[in-house]
């Protein structure tokens, strides 16, 4: 069950999708119920110590779980790095606005990096879908509605993936690096980053 369970988890982190625990009962727990904790901390174990993949749970209450990367720098093929990349630009733009954009905000801000939502992009093909449903379906961002927006908008946050994978207080060094700025030049990123 171990091998078999740790084989299901590499194949559904290829697609970084989040796992459930009855996906897991169901297709290969099956019977073993009762040992589940054994079997998931066994497999959870293994997978580190193979391929340095931490198994956390993001979500107590319906027991989802993802594969968080605890080598920093995996080698990737070029074009997921590239995704990766432009990830964390969106990342520390949220962290750096108070750790919530509105949608409009966000696409103003990939236009000045010459990267347009709704245009094909020679690496990223379609980038509205990459942002909207790609990272929010791997949850590395979280998109919810603003109520009686008209038109409608939303909002934009750090999906329970990026909080576990990316540090707070590295997406500031980086930004106060480009900006050549001392860290502690943004008080509250500093605090939260520092917490």
């Amino acid at each position: 069950q171990v091998s078999e369970l740790a084989q299901f988890l590499l194949i559904k982190d290829q697609k970084k999708l989040p796992i459930k625990r009855a996906d897991i009962l169901k297709h290969i727990i099956r019977e073993y119920r009762d040992a589940y904790s054994e079997i998931v901390n066994k497999a959870g174990r293994s997978l580190q110590e193979i391929f340095g993949l931490k198994l956390v749970e993001i979500d107590s209450k319906r027991h989802i779980y993802i594969l968080v990367n605890s080598l920093a720098n995996s080698e990737g093929k070029c074009q997921e790095k590239e995704k990766m990349g432009l990830l964390l630009v969106i990342l520390s733009f949220i962290f750096m606005k108070g750790n919530s954009v509105k949608d409009s905000a966000l696409w103003e801000f990939l236009h000045l990096l010459r990267v347009y939502p709704g245009k094909e992009h020679g690496v990223f093909g379609d980038v509205h879908k990459l942002v909207t449903e790609e990272f929010v379906r791997q949850k590395y961002l979280d998109i919810t509605p603003i109520p009686m927006t008209d038109p409608p908008e939303s909002k934009f946050q750090w999906g329970p993936r990026a909080e576990q994978e990316i540090s707070k207080r590295d997406v500031l060094n980086a930004v106060a690096k480009i900006q050549g700025k001392d860290p502690t030049f943004w008080a509250s990123q500093y605090s939260e980053a520092e917490a």
